[in-house]
Parts: structure tokens; sequence; C-alpha cells
């Protein structure tokens, strides 16, 4: 039937939750949806069933339209890592490494692959909702662009432009990009939308007439302020910039310091389904609180995010913790930390060689050149998890005797101090399903009373559908779609 391309006037105006809510709106009405972002950048990313990885908002994005997350919906992955440096993943599975200086150079060719992909799709679903990336108006990052207007006069696909009014400034967000991009781009663009409204619309009748007289497009729509939106899994570090501040009605305080590398972070959102637990995500300059666990979160950069928790003295924060007799929990990245040695003999991350880790942990990690994608399901503490793995290098040691998981084929994961205090694993997801996480509640004292991390999204989902039903004329957003180019 079509295509419609969601871009934005900038970075965070919501364009992910937007497409995620269309997906499952869409999906409602009986259609075959299917979600596309031709280029992503982001740590946090999800593996699908084929072994692959594409951008954590995709999967949700999937999730919304009722299908298998697949490669083809992000077909082009850059994961920030150290020394300016990106992994570059292409139709799931990694290509290589690219300086941010090199990538004018190494997107040429990636056009093929993002237009193979979104035909693909194309050629299976009624309509493919397509996000951007960053904003259009970028006009110095236009050459060669593959992710916004690049894309979208490539395969002929009409474009909406979101605008965040909730930051402010959303009439010359608007009205200055229609300004500064070219006259074939600017023609691609068929109507707006304003995000994040609060407050009496009323009040913005005026504005909204006057960025339709000033650009020439259409307005589809205000959204409002979607409380439900917080609830969908976390993709980029915006969350990350909130200030921690641990709060006093809690009976749990879990906390996890944010590394410059700090990947899959929304391994922590289903502790936030808890109303007995504190998640405060310490940011650097800040010692880690006292509090009943820590966490150690994913990374991309494992060895030179070791090194900044020793420079920011969280090491000794977290000696401190064990030695009160309170548990630490790593989570991939995290758990290779907790070793004695990370051994990186192909510089993978950087340069060569090896670090030593923080040695709460009798293990040790040699980063190589596979990674590991795979879904997974098992058991820990007597309870299933659903999950997956995605990491390059393998981690072995005494303390592995210990394993944190057993999956149902079989294998084991993960390690586990004498003590019982410190244990990693390798394991993304662990703590999704309500009855993993009453487990781990049960040790530090309280009593997990939230849901499925799984049917939480589901539910956010379907409200953020509901809204968009209300106050957008989908009606009239499928028919625009069906303006996009067949070929």
């Amino acid at each position: 039937m079509g295509a419609l391309m969601l871009q934005g006037t900038g970075s965070d105006v919501g364009k992910s939750v937007l497409v995620a809510g269309l997906c499952r709106a869409l999906s409602n009405r009986g259609l075959r949806v299917s979600p596309f972002k031709p280029q992503n950048m982001s740590t946090n990313a999800a593996v699908t069933p084929g072994g692959g990885e594409i951008g954590r908002a995709q999967a949700t994005q999937a999730l919304a339209a009722r299908v298998p997350p697949h490669t083809d919906m992000n077909p082009v992955l850059l994961k920030p890592q150290g020394d300016r440096t990106s992994q570059l993943v292409v139709h799931g599975q990694v290509r290589g490494t690219l300086r941010a200086a090199q990538w004018r150079e190494g997107r040429e060719g990636l056009l093929d692959d993002v237009l193979a992909s979104y035909h693909r799709l194309r050629g299976a679903a009624d309509i493919v909702v397509i996000e951007g990336a960053g904003s259009p108006a970028e006009i110095n990052l236009r050459d060669g662009d593959i992710a916004n207007m690049g894309f979208a006069r490539a395969a002929g696909v009409p474009v909406l432009l979101v605008g965040d009014i909730d930051r402010g400034g959303v009439i010359a967000s608007l009205v200055g990009t229609r300004a500064v991009i070219d006259l074939a781009d600017a023609a691609m663009i068929h109507g707006f939308l304003i995000n994040k409204f609060r407050g009496d619309l009323a009040l913005f009748a005026d504005g909204y007439a006057a960025i339709e007289r000033r650009t020439g497009w259409r307005g589809y729509g205000v959204v409002p302020w979607m409380a439900d939106a917080v609830r969908l899994p976390s993709e980029d570090g915006v969350v990350l910039q909130r200030p921690a501040i641990p709060t006093t009605d809690k009976r749990v305080t879990i906390a996890c310091p944010i590394t410059p590398h700090i990947a899959n972070f929304d391994d922590l959102d289903p502790l936030r389904l808890e109303p007995d637990v504190d998640l405060v995500l310490v940011p650097p300059g800040q010692p880690i609180p006292d509090a009943q666990l820590i966490i150690l979160a994913g990374s991309k950069a494992t060895s030179a995010d070791t090194a900044f928790v020793r420079a920011q003295g969280w090491d000794i924060d977290i000696r401190a913790h064990v030695r009160r007799g309170r548990p630490v929990l790593g989570l991939c990245g995290g758990y290779q930390m907790l070793g004695r040695t990370i051994a990186d003999p192909q510089g993978i991350e950087g340069a060569a060689g090896t670090v030593e880790g923080l040695g709460l942990l009798a293990v040790d990690t040699v980063l190589s050149g596979e990674k590991a994608l795979m879904e997974v399901a098992g058991l820990a503490d007597g309870e299933r998890f659903t999950g997956y793995e995605m990491h390059m290098g393998r981690t072995d040691g005494p303390d592995t005797a210990r394993p944190v998981v057993r999956f149902d084929d079989g294998r084991e994961d993960g390690a586990i101090s004498p003590n019982g205090l410190v244990s990693g694993s390798y394991v993304h997801g662990l703590l999704g399903l309500a009855g993993q996480r009453r487990a781990l509640l049960a040790r530090l004292g309280s009593e997990g009373k939230g849901p499925d991390h799984h049917a939480s999204v589901n539910a956010a989902l379907d409200a953020i559908a509901a809204e968009l039903e209300r106050h957008l004329d989908i009606d009239a957003l499928i028919t625009l779609s069906e303006t996009a180019r067949g070929d």
C-alpha cells in the first residue's frame, strides 16, 4: 500500500515513540505493518531471531507492529565505542570499525544496502513506517546522507516533520528547517506533527496556523505529552543525563554508575516497574550512594570503562559495598569488568593489550573478533528468564564453576564469587520476567510486585496508539503513505 517517513527538527523530539505508536495503531486496524530505520546510532541494541542485531527502538517498533524483529528493519547500525570510533553493523552483522572522520567515505555504498532492506520490507507489508535520524536541517551532513532526505528521495517516500514543543522554539524549528534545506528536499515534506504538548491547545492555534502558512505544509495533529512513553525501552543516552537523586521512600536502592561507553542499559528498565525500588543512575563526579545492590551495566569499550571506574573512585565504593556484605551484579561488559583481566590482543576496542579488571571475580576475559548474537532462555535462581547474548569475547576462570544461569540447551553462563556476593553474566534481559526480579529482590529484603516487562511495554504501546488515534488524522496519514513511489 505505501510508506511514510517521520523526520525530526532535532534529536529526541520523539520520533521513535511516534513510529512505535503508529505501528501499533495501524496494526490495530488490521494492516500488515513494518518499522524501518535506514541508519541508527545507538549502544542499545537487540538480537533478532535470525542471529543479527538492530537498534533497540526498531525491536520495540516491531513488537508494536506485532511482527518478529528483522535485520532489514535497521540495515545500518553504528555503535559508538572508544577513541571516537564506531562499530559498523550492516544487515545485523559487524562489518568493521569506522573513525568519525571516515564516516563520509565509509557510508558510500551503504545506500544500496539500505534500499535493498527497504524494498524487501515494502514487498511484505501493507505500510512501512520509517524513522529518520537526527534532523534534515543538519545540512552539513547532507552530502551522502542515507538517514533522512538522502533515503527519502532515493526511495520516493513522503515525509512528515516532527517538532518538539516541550523544549520550546517549535515554530522556529519547523519554519527554520524549511528555510535551510534545499527545494528538492523540502518537496519531500508533506506535513508536520507537533509532539509533547502540554496545556491548553487553544493557546497554540495561532502558532499552528503560522507554521502551515510559513512552510506551506499541512499540520496532521498535535500529540500531547504521553507519560506512557517512559515505559518503553531506553535507546539513547538522554535518560542517562537526568540527575541522580536517591529518594527516601523506597525500601531498596539499586545503583548503576554511568560509564562513558555504557551499553544496553535498557537491562535496567524492568527495575523501574518495582514500586519498592529506587534505581539511581550515578553520573561521573558523584560517589555511588549507599545501596542494597550495585549493577555494572554493559559497555562498548570495557577496558576504557574499567579505567574510568577507577578514575572516578567507584572501584573503592564497590569494594566498600562488598565489605559491608552487599551484592554486586555485572551484566555483559560489567561482568568482564568484575574479573581479573581483560585482554584485547586484536585491538578490537582500541589499542591491543591487557588491562586489570576489578578483581572481584576469579575470571579472565579475552576479546575476539567473533560476536555472540543469540536469543536465550533458561533458569536463574530457580526462576525462568528470557533474553539474549550480544558480546565479543570469552570469559573463563574458577568462579565460572558457580554459574548464574543454566540455558534450556544445557549450557551455563556467568560466575559467582565464593561468598556469593559478586556475580556476572552475559545475558541481557535477565530481569525482564517478574519472577526473576522477585527472586533478586527477595535477597535484598524486599518483595517484587512489578509485572513482566514485556507486558508493561505492550500496555504502554496500546496506550500510546490510543492517544495517536485521538489526536492525529491517521486516515489522512494512510492516504499520504499511498503516494510513496512503488518501485
